[in-house]
């Protein structure tokens, strides 16, 4: 046929967004296996149960990768094909087998690394161990009540967004600085810097980068549940206070 084979890809494209959605499928499931294993390192239980959970994100990860080698070949059968525009229809199942055996044939475990995913993994579980850490080592060797005050008071300072000033109720953290700051803060500042045309440099006080861009920012899960639980405490030694003072109350009376 003059000018090749008319071909229609209709039905490649609907299995691409299928599959597209079997993608955020996986997303989900690696964001439930971030908060088990944060929520298993909030409650201080085995660092096996906790590793198993990391077996899980490099589970998801590798399926991940296949996915994605699996879509690029397709997506580029397609175009070779749509570019070439061949006289016979070849065969489609051949070409990306073809590429996506090429493509898998490259993997290595550095690959699974490197899941933006999985590192977001790594980094809130290595954040949460060391805020919880903290957290244990106040409260084992705070013998004096003023060395737990200053515990406390060290601690909250790293709660402290640097624009607002104000305890941060959803932290996201600058992957590029590694500062954190109260999420609709630092939003707004980006989106009224952006009307300006100029760059938002990072509002904590001896920070040299210049650029902070909203695509860097990532939620600090770790962060907030050391705020949180703080809170927990702080409330619990007050209701211990008031319990104390009652009680004392009751006897004088």
């Amino acid at each position: 046929m003059p000018g090749g084979a008319r071909i229609s890809f209709n039905s490649v494209d609907s299995s691409l967004s299928s599959l597209k959605n079997c993608q955020s499928y996986i997303n989900t499931g690696m964001d439930i296996a971030t908060h088990v294993a944060l929520d298993l390192v909030e409650s201080f239980n085995d660092v096996e149960d906790v590793n198993s959970m990391e077996s899980v994100m490099l589970e998801y990860a590798a399926m991940d990768r296949e996915l994605n080698h699996y879509m690029r070949a397709v997506e580029e059968t397609v175009n070779q094909i749509k570019r070439e525009k061949p006289e016979n229809i070849p065969d489609l199942k051949y070409l990306v087998k073809e590429k996506f055996t090429a493509l898998e044939s490259k993997n290595s475990d550095s690959d699974l690394q490197r899941n933006e995913k999985y590192m977001y993994f790594k980094d809130q579980l290595k954040e949460m161990r060391k805020q919880f850490c903290r957290q244990s080592d106040n409260d084992n060797e705070a013998i004096e009540q003023i060395d737990e005050d200053l515990a406390v008071t060290q601690s909250q300072m790293n709660f402290i967004c640097p624009i607002t000033q104000m305890e941060m109720k959803r932290p996201v953290r600058n992957k590029v600085c590694g500062h954190t700051y109260e999420e609709d803060a630092i939003l707004k500042i980006i989106q009224t810097r952006k009307q300006q045309k100029k760059k938002v440099r990072c509002p904590k006080i001896g920070c040299s980068h210049v650029d902070v861009k909203g695509s860097d920012l990532v939620p600090d899960e770790a962060l907030k549940r050391a705020i949180d639980s703080q809170k927990k405490q702080s409330w619990s030694r007050l209701e211990k206070s008031a319990g104390y003072a009652a009680a004392t109350n009751k006897i004088c009376c």
